[in-house]
């Protein structure tokens, strides 16, 4: 079977699964160079297509993720929660939720009358979306719409590998929900639970990223990283607004969207420090998604629990979870925001029942995330050509070339292969730099035009991971994509400075010979000459940026990022204004 899977909203975007396996998945954002993008798939539905080889015609069915959610046909940059106030017919049912919000306990007919005042938007939603592909796409089979939730848990399920396991989702909110929880044994899907978006944690992380100054829904990374340089004196103060209780979130402040804002920072005191309310947000986060987790692997007695869901894009989360004693194995969707959710859809065939006719599913795990589009040599060459900026002659191997740069302090970025699926690069579209400088977070964001309080990710050789990294077992997959931290060793808190965050972790890319061949030989030529098995890699954008995707973007964020040295293809350019800070060679170690 040949499925379309298809994400609408936010960071929207099309993959193409076929016998349960996910052939091409690229998101919008890309492609338009808008990050986290919303509106219609226009650009991903053809490049998915071309990259699986498939044709219009031999679609079996598309499946459009959500079913409860509206429309937006042209593109639009996504700027971030409440930094304007929603226009139009939902803009206005939003304020009105949000006054009333505090009544909702005790008039459940509140939530319903939500949803029932948005229903015909809904609908035209759906009909607009079966108009398009049949019009603009020529698709004849089967349009589909699947529940936001069950497309998060089918995406990490049926990557993960495991054949029993719990399987939960948890996010801001979509079609109703905030959560959802399912048990699988033996092929057979029974829901557990679920959480209603109103008690949504994910939303009071938005909250705070807001309060801090960020973006909400779209710089909640920042309060991950902002969090170890303070103190969770605000945690009690949170408790009053957001708990867990018998495998459910509270929404105890009983209010939502700007009426949740203002009434945190109505409670909060004068002089309140970012910092101080970034680790209390994270800290309580932690310990509510740890007993929640907890909850359902004891109820379940389930020991593999696979995740998505934009709250799990918190990797110190993740580690929390994965060190439950409850916990035998887990797994994490590589795109486990709502950008997963055309993957998710489509997979969704392989629940029995989704369909009139079950999707075989593909029992390995995930091999790899390069499922997007490559460049050619020609389209790598001319892109070098209109920069003026001439490949550099090779005196041997490339990825040996590249290991010395990085052993004299350079800076390089790599963009060769198919582009990364989801929100981490993971080689083949990522900036490298040796990991012993610990000033690197300063200077490096500063060319970039970032803001970032995470410290750079290893990527680091496989078979060095208990060297490096604690309790790895039984998360080793979804290190595999740079989806969890884990405790670091002692030898290399004290070699690896540039990679080890505040509080002794680090969030590793673990990298195989078998996933890809030519990034491993870098990091293992690397090794050879320094005795560190690991470098630093970043994503390879601009801030604000999507990661690159075309030759043409690769070399304009090469150039504007004043980067020393471009590996595009199997062509090596040097940057023409020189090297733009400090060279710190590596000394080799032991």
């Amino acid at each position: 079977m040949k499925l379309l899977g298809l994400g609408t909203g936010g960071d929207s975007g099309a993959a193409l699964i076929e016998d349960g396996r996910i052939r091409a998945a690229v998101n919008e954002e890309r492609l338009c160079r808008w990050k986290l993008v919303e509106g219609f798939p226009w650009g991903s539905i053809p490049e998915v297509l071309r990259l699986a080889g498939a044709r219009v015609d031999e679609l079996d069915r598309v499946m459009v993720a959500a079913t409860r959610d509206l429309l937006k046909e042209e593109l639009e940059p996504f700027e971030g929660w409440f930094q304007h106030h929603p226009r139009g017919l939902a803009g206005g049912v939003k304020r009105m939720a949000g006054k009333l919000s505090r009544y909702r306990n005790r008039l459940p007919i509140l939530e319903r009358s939500y949803y029932a005042l948005l229903a015909p938007a809904f609908a035209r939603r759906r009909r607009r979306v079966v108009e398009i592909l049949r019009e603009k796409f020529g698709v004849r089979c089967p349009i589909q719409f699947v529940d936001h939730h069950l497309c998060h848990v089918t995406s990490a399920y049926f990557t993960s590998g495991f054949d029993d396991a719990l399987v939960i989702s948890a996010d801001g909110g979509g079609d109703g929900r905030s959560s959802l929880v399912y048990a699988v044994r033996d092929g057979r899907w029974t829901q557990l639970s679920e959480v209603s978006a109103y008690d949504s944690l994910g939303n009071y992380y938005a909250y705070v990223t807001h309060l801090c100054g960020f973006k909400a829904m779209r710089h909640e990374g920042k309060i991950t990283g902002l969090a170890a340089y303070g103190e969770p004196r605000y945690r009690d103060l949170l408790r009053e607004f957001v708990e867990e209780e018998g495998g459910r979130f509270q929404n105890r402040g009983q209010v939502v969207f700007r009426e949740a804002i203002e009434a945190i920072a109505r409670r909060l005191p004068p002089g309140w420090k970012r910092e101080d309310m970034a680790a209390s947000i994270q800290i309580h986060f932690e310990d509510l998604m740890r007993r929640y987790v907890r909850h359902w692997a004891q109820q379940s007695g389930l020991g593999d629990v696979a995740l998505a869901g934009g709250i799990v894009a918190n990797v110190r989360v993740n580690q929390e979870i994965h060190e439950l004693p409850e916990v035998r194995r887990m797994f994490v969707h590589p795109h486990m925001g709502d950008g997963g959710l055309a993957a998710g859809a489509a997979l969704a065939a392989c629940v029995p029942g989704v369909t009139p006719e079950t999707m075989r599913r593909d029992p390995e795990p995930l091999r790899d995330v390069y499922l997007g589009g490559a460049f050619s040599d020609a389209e790598a060459e001319a892109a070098l050509r209109r920069a003026g900026c001439p490949p550099l002659p090779l005196d041997g191997p490339l990825e040996e070339e590249v290991a010395e740069l990085l052993t004299q302090g350079c800076v390089v970025a790599r963009a060769d292969g198919r582009m990364e699926y989801g929100p981490r690069a993971l080689g083949n579209r990522s900036i490298l730099y040796q990991p012993t400088d610990a000033s690197v977070n300063d200077w490096l964001n500063k060319n970039l035009k970032r803001t970032e309080f995470m410290p750079f990710a290893p990527s680091a050789l496989w078979e060095e991971r208990e060297r490096l990294f604690e309790h790895v077992e039984g998360a080793e997959h979804p290190a595999e994509f740079m989806t969890i931290t884990f405790d670091c060793t002692p030898w290399m808190r004290e070699h690896m400075k540039g990679v080890v965050h505040l509080d002794g972790t680090a969030r590793p890319h673990l990298v195989r010979s078998d996933r890809n061949p030519g990034f491993h030989r870098i990091i293992e030529a690397f090794y050879r000459r320094t005795g560190l098995p690991a470098i630093i890699n970043t994503s390879f954008n601009m801030h604000e940026e999507p990661i690159v995707y075309s030759a043409e973007s690769c070399v304009q964020a090469f150039l504007e990022g004043n980067l020393d040295y471009l590996v595009l293809g199997r062509h090596l350019v040097a940057h023409p204004s020189g090297p733009s800070h400090a060279r710190k060679p590596v000394a080799r170690v032991g």
